[in-house]
């Protein structure tokens, strides 16, 4: 049902307004906000940090609205009250996904924060497949829709080869630094191309490939530690205190799985919503068709980080829909659901058994299909290493680092018993 408060994103607003997207993944929405620039959308991510952040979203939710609501009502509240922005002339957008989450309540919470705040005037822009709100002034064609997809597969691309580079770069911030130029790169391609050649595409990730390669490393043995949990506290460095440069920091290189994945997991509902339920029956054969395009592609590019050799390759997400089967049915899939447990089986699987999984205060879906299924997985596969790290406005940030670095000292033991034995296994004796 549509928001009472509601204020439409009209086309005479496309033409002077500025919209302010909260940041969550820098890579991929640089090239997505680079997109939708060149379609005449004046957008800007917003990139501010810091406890403010969280201390500005209490002050206009309730404090027992989830985390990942709260930084972002806050990002976009701190902003508005900034006084760089035109008040009359500056409209916010939020991906509203319609499902059982809390998620699909941001937009009602940050309407009701522009109202405490005497902003109600401002639009909010539903940016939904659902067809839950109408904004004329904001319409995705199918041109947008299919280079979007292309900066979801670059981003995922990129953030799993600068994981694989910057623990062990001779020169710090050399990954970051070729990231930063190929997203700039890709982001005006995107923008600019009338067609998208896939041939074109494909030789975008062989010079990646090559480029990340091309960086000088001293490729040392350092624990793995793969990184799963709630989608805004997963991938967002202002929600997981920088997560993933603190276990560099600490001598460890982290596995983030890639949004394509949580994209697969989205359409590969629907086709088990026709499966389990008959539900859907007109529009099973599209969720077939896009699953199995989303699921090559992905996988074309998982066969060229194989074919040059430097990196690891992923999973394939086929594997990944079943690897979980014994412990978890498919259609629980609320929030993260099956993926984040079928996610922290893959990654011990494919030799990535220390994880964290990072999960908002009081997330439901998190805590059943997150730290509910640690004592079956470890059942499943002992050597497994979780720990779950609670993220909440008022949790200690020192706190949580202590209990990542223990975490990390029983990996790094655990590995160096690992490397003793394998070395007293190779000793030939004369």
């Amino acid at each position: 049902m549509q928001d009472k408060s509601y204020v439409p994103f009209t086309e005479e607003m496309k033409k002077d307004y500025t919209i302010l997207v909260p940041n969550m993944l820098p890579v991929h929405f640089k090239m997505l906000i680079s997109l939708f620039r060149t379609h005449g959308y004046n957008v800007e991510l917003l990139e501010t940090k810091g406890p403010n952040i969280a201390e500005t979203g209490l002050k206009y939710t309730h404090n027992d609205t989830c985390y990942p609501a709260i930084l972002v009502v806050g990002q976009m509240m701190d902003a508005l009250l900034s006084g760089k922005y035109d008040l009359d002339k500056t409209a916010l957008i939020m991906v509203q996904t319609g499902g059982g989450c809390r998620a699909s309540n941001y937009i009602s919470l940050i309407r009701k924060a522009l109202k405490k705040a005497n902003l109600a005037h401002v639009p909010v822009i539903s940016l939904n497949f659902s067809g839950l709100e109408n904004h004329p002034g904001f319409k995705l064609s199918p041109q947008m829709l299919y280079s979007m997809i292309y900066a979801v597969l670059y981003g995922d691309l990129i953030m799993s080869l600068v994981n694989q580079v910057r623990p062990y770069e001779i020169n710090k911030g050399s990954a970051e630094t070729l990231a930063d130029r190929w997203t700039e790169k890709l982001g005006f391609e995107l923008a600019t191309a009338k067609h998208i050649r896939y041939s074109d595409v494909k030789a975008n990730y062989r010079r990646i490939i090559a480029d990340f390669a091309a960086i000088p490393m001293v490729k040392t043995t350092k624990v793995k530690v793969g990184v799963v949990g709630e989608i805004f506290v997963k991938y967002s460095p202002l929600a997981n205190n920088d997560l993933e440069r603190f276990l560099i920091k600490e001598g460890a290189e982290p596995v983030v799985p890639g949004l394509v994945d949580f994209c697969l997991y989205v359409v590969y509902n629907n086709i088990i919503d026709y499966r389990l339920y008959g539900k859907g029956k007109k529009t099973y054969p599209v969720w077939k068709f896009a699953y199995w395009l989303l699921n090559k592609k992905r996988n074309d590019i998982s066969e060229l980080i194989d074919e040059e050799g430097t990196f690891e390759g992923w999973t394939s997400f086929d594997k990944v829909t079943t690897i979980a089967n014994d412990v978890i049915s498919n259609a629980v899939k609320m929030g993260e659901g099956w993926l984040l447990t079928s996610e922290m089986l893959e990654l011990a699987d494919s030799g990535c058994k220390n994880i964290v999984c990072t999960q908002p205060f009081g997330c439901l879906p998190n805590h059943i299909c997150g730290k509910g299924m640690m004592k079956p997985l470890k059942e499943l596969n002992p050597e497994i290493n979780i720990v779950a790290i609670d993220y909440d406005a008022g949790a200690s940030r020192v706190n949580q680092e202590n209990r990542l670095k223990l975490m990390l000292a029983s990996a790094k033991r655990n590995l160096e018993q690992k490397e003793t034995s394998a070395d007293s296994k190779n000793t030939v004796t004369v």
